[in-house]
């Protein structure tokens, strides 16, 4: 399915789309379109430009104290699809808390990290001052541009204008 990357008004990325969807909102006049296919939308009767990266035209608020659920594909993709402890790329990895429920840690993003099943094992339910273990890095909530990796198949590049902090590398790793 063909997909179009959706900007706030402030060129911010929001989310992806069907092309359909992004029709529907230039036509309706609340978006704007920036990158267009060379190829045409056909009707029986009409041609329309075809979006490929569209810019609302009101900006819509994203609430930054409210993040997205926790899911192991996208916890695996924000931490480089390697161990939060050791870096290796091993097809095991799980999902450890850093501070472990036991002992009153949360499942927020800010604490749980990647972890190859060996390392998790080795932690176990202590706290990272109680093992000679270290991150590599601090955990964090991920970026909208991270989940727009993870649901289009294919990062067009046109669309690397727009996405701040994309690298080969990293497409290459959500792919």
């Amino acid at each position: 399915m063909e997909r179009v990357l959706v900007l706030n008004a402030s060129y911010e990325p929001l989310n992806v789309c069907s092309v359909r969807r992004a029709h529907v909102l230039v036509w309706k006049g609340k978006a704007e379109i920036l990158e267009r296919h060379d190829q045409p939308l056909r009707t029986s009767s009409s041609n329309f430009e075809r979006p490929n990266v569209i810019r609302l035209k009101t900006y819509v608020r994203v609430p930054r104290g409210v993040t997205r659920r926790i899911s192991r594909r996208v916890l695996f993709a924000r931490d480089g699809w390697q161990c939060a402890y050791c870096g290796s790329n091993s097809n095991r990895l799980t999902l450890d808390h850093v501070v472990p429920r036991s002992r009153g840690g949360t499942s927020v993003w800010e604490n749980v990290v990647a972890s190859c099943a060996p390392c998790n094992h080795r932690k176990g339910d202590r706290l990272l001052e109680e093992t000679s273990m270290t991150l590599k890095t601090t955990p964090r909530p991920p970026t909208p541009v991270l989940f727009i990796r993870l649901t289009a198949e294919h990062i067009p590049d046109v669309w690397r204008t727009y996405l701040p902090g994309l690298d080969a590398s990293a497409a290459a790793a959500a792919a």
